[in-house]
């Protein structure tokens, strides 16, 4: 995909009348990094190389819409493969314990996930990481999607990443998305208790041939399993997840549940807020200051 990238910039630079310093000057780079880019050499372009070259040559979008492909190789081996296996997924089910899954995540919460860890090394390839996930997100609406088939965790719906206006827009999203007929959520509800996936999240990816493999990933690593035999165990896994978690009804009225106890937050004021409004009310009143503990202070009678 680098060396793509790369060809279509030398033809469109060269349509356009340029030299690489040329180039280079009007896209704020120097000349030899035009050269490593158009040979596919070197650093991989970031995102906001491409969205420079793109304007300049007038490419139409057509060099950020290549650049995710590109990104991806910066990717270990068994990571890009995986997502390789995904693209020509037909069906794609999943167990998460921690986090909504990447396909149905929205903007503001992805970008509250991508953001925690030690592996970025500043906004500029958050926002890299941020562009690759949106864009794996629009096979979900092409003519070749894939059936989804989503099983949360409960803690999944409960811990607020991002704070509670993010987390009840992404419910928001996932019943949204529950609404389409090729993908389903259910919720595994904490009393289901222990389980085989405990501790890390699985993916099941049936390929167009009828072949499967498996994904499972922890919080510092992930791990694609292709041979038959293993595929299978952790399918038997998956279908143990999806009998024991709520119906898909159910686990909808439990995510809108969830996502009323957000909106009941956000209005909720704060202590301090609370305390200050009181404070108000009662000097506008006449009445006496607060105690510590909220209570008011009465007035002294005058001694007789």
């Amino acid at each position: 995909m680098a060396a793509l990238f790369g060809s279509r910039v030398r033809r469109l630079r060269t349509a356009a009348g340029l030299t690489q310093a040329e180039l280079g000057t009007k896209t704020h780079v120097v000349s030899t990094r035009i050269t490593q880019v158009e040979r596919a050499s070197g650093a991989k372009p970031t995102l906001e190389l491409a969205r420079a070259l793109d304007a300049v040559l007038g490419a139409d979008d057509l060099l950020v819409e290549l650049w995710p492909y590109v990104y991806r190789e910066t990717f270990p081996d068994w990571s890009r493969k995986f997502m390789e296996y995904s693209e020509r997924a037909v069906s794609i089910r999943q167990y998460v314990a921690h986090v909504v899954p990447g396909l149905l995540q929205t903007k503001d919460y992805a970008r509250a996930v991508l953001s925690v860890g030690l592996t970025l090394t500043g906004d500029e390839q958050l926002e890299e990481r941020l562009t690759a996930r949106m864009t794996r997100q629009e096979r979900l609406s092409s003519p070749d999607r894939p059936e989804l088939w989503v099983v949360l965790d409960e803690a999944v719906l409960r811990r607020p990443i991002g704070g509670r206006e993010v987390m009840r827009a992404q419910l928001e999203r996932l019943l949204e998305a529950a609404a389409e007929r090729h993908i389903i959520v259910q919720v595994l509800p904490f009393d289901q208790g222990a389980h085989d996936a405990m501790g890390g999240s699985l993916t099941v990816l049936t390929l167009p041939d009828g072949s499967e493999v498996a994904y499972t990933e922890g919080a510092h690593f992930g791990q694609l399993i292709e041979d038959p035999g293993q595929v299978r165990r952790f399918a038997v896994t998956y279908d143990r997840l999806r009998a024991e978690a709520l119906p898909p009804l159910m686990s909808l009225d439990m995510i809108r549940s969830v996502m009323e106890g957000y909106n009941r937050g956000a209005n909720v004021p704060s202590r301090s807020e609370r305390r200050r409004v009181a404070q108000e009310q009662l000097q506008q009143s006449g009445g006496g200051r607060l105690r510590g503990g909220g209570g008011r202070v009465p007035r002294r009678r005058p001694r007789p």
